[in-house]
């Protein structure tokens, strides 16, 4: 589970900016949030959900995609050959502009609490830093820092191995590839320390933009092989009132290779995952069954409205967070308000500990009845371009408040400015 978050020089993030889903105390609606399971320490309530606000480019989507930085560089695969990796820095700045982006996680995986430091420049990791928290004590694992002299590593007394396999690791550790990679790759089944952060930043986060479609074409290749999934899909769909009784995938060629079932459950499809499967999605065929009161009627998913295909996209990520950290870019896209907000109410109310955070601009969310002050988030440019991020429970104000009225009010600022004339 996410704890907290930080970012720098990143797009349009300056200086450091933290997103938590700590939850402030005191605040009702228990069912926004929940308790962490952690080994020897109590720590404070995690929110369930989070909505963050602004204009447009006000830096919302930048904050998502800095979330996934670590799990895309957890996931390359080691090469000879150059390649950039997924930051750019702040460029209004130009002191920053060969100064590395830097990314902080705070995170719970197995019961256990970690901390995650990365610092990274388009051609190469500079700073790498892993700290465990067992029992609440601080530990550090291993860090790694890129200088003028070369690389150099400090290994914590704790770190599981012995001398001889931490230096292999580190020889084996390239510039564009996490040390803790390397480290989990190479280890046998009887070091397992690293392997539960490692799970985390690889597979913890499942992003995704504002477009489903593409998700929904990776639910039809699956559904070829699982016919399960088509009558799992139809039932989503009627809790939230669109008349789908039945949805039939059929696979058109028998080229169909596909097995990732279970990833998709586990969130941990990657692009090229997403990519194969959208090639193969081509030669398969999707029907809906509508009903009405005149009877049914067959639709292929090409004649579907943009709402429905994207409500399907979202099934893949919703059949993850019961466990998952689920991140959408304008959730709001293409879908009613009250959908969304049932959505939202339906997560809050279930028996599981998954986070789901988005970006939208439906202010009808702001709603005290659905969620707490702390669980709204703002994102704002500042006069030299930086996205400045702050929550609305940062500002003074009642928790029964009307938070809708007040930010088209500009109490909480984060409004775009209308030229006039």
């Amino acid at each position: 589970m996410l704890i907290e978050f930080s970012v720098s020089n990143f797009r349009s993030f300056r200086e450091k900016q933290t997103f938590s889903l700590v939850a402030a105390p005191r605040l009702k609606k228990k069912n926004c949030v929940f308790k962490v399971d952690v080994k020897g320490e109590k720590l404070p309530d995690l929110l369930k959900v989070a909505a963050i606000y602004g204009p447009n480019a006000s830096g919302k989507s930048n904050l998502l995609d800095a979330m996934g930085v670590a799990t895309m560089i957890a996931r390359l695969s080691p090469t000879s050959e150059a390649r950039k990796l997924p930051v750019s820095p702040f460029r209004f700045d130009a002191n920053l502009s060969d100064q590395p982006s830097r990314f902080e996680y705070h995170f719970v995986q197995d019961r256990q609490r970690y901390q995650f430091e990365l610092a990274v420049t388009q051609t190469r990791i500079v700073e790498e830093r892993l700290i465990g928290y067992p029992s609440g004590v601080e530990s550090l694992l291993y860090e790694r820092i890129h200088g003028t002299s070369g690389e150099t590593y400090k290994m914590g007394t704790a770190l599981e191995g012995g001398d001889d396999l931490h230096n292999a690791w580190k020889n084996l550790t390239g510039p564009q590839v996490l040390f803790i990679s390397q480290a989990v790759a190479n280890s046998n089944e009887n070091l397992m320390q690293l392997r539960a952060p490692f799970a985390w930043l690889k597979s913890g986060f499942f992003v995704m933009g504002d477009d489903m479609t593409s998700m929904a074409q990776e639910l039809a290749s699956l559904g070829t092989r699982h016919p399960i999934i088509g009558e799992m899909v139809a039932k989503y769909l009627q809790e939230i009132d669109v008349p789908v009784t039945n949805i039939v995938f059929e696979n058109l060629s028998s080229a169909n290779n596909l097995s990732k079932m279970g990833m998709l459950l586990s969130s941990t499809l990657s692009l090229a995952d997403i990519e194969s499967s959208e090639q193969t999605a081509k030669k398969n065929k999707t029907t809906l069954t509508h009903a009405t009161a005149l009877g049914e009627a067959d639709f292929d998913f090409s004649e579907e409205s943009k709402g429905t295909k994207n409500l399907m996209g979202f099934f893949v990520p919703w059949s993850s967070l019961p466990n998952d950290i689920v991140i959408v870019d304008e959730l709001d896209s293409s879908l009613h308000p009250k959908i969304v907000a049932a959505l939202i109410k339906k997560h809050l109310l279930a028996e599981n500990v998954g986070q789901l955070i988005f970006t939208t601009h439906d202010t009808h969310l702001m709603d005290t009845k659905l969620l707490r002050r702390d669980q709204f988030w703002l994102t704002e440019r500042d006069a030299n371009g930086a996205t400045r991020l702050r929550s609305i429970h940062d500002f003074d104000g009642r928790e029964s408040e009307d938070i809708e009225k007040r930010y088209y009010e500009g109490r909480y600022r984060a409004l775009p400015i209308l030229r006039q004339g």
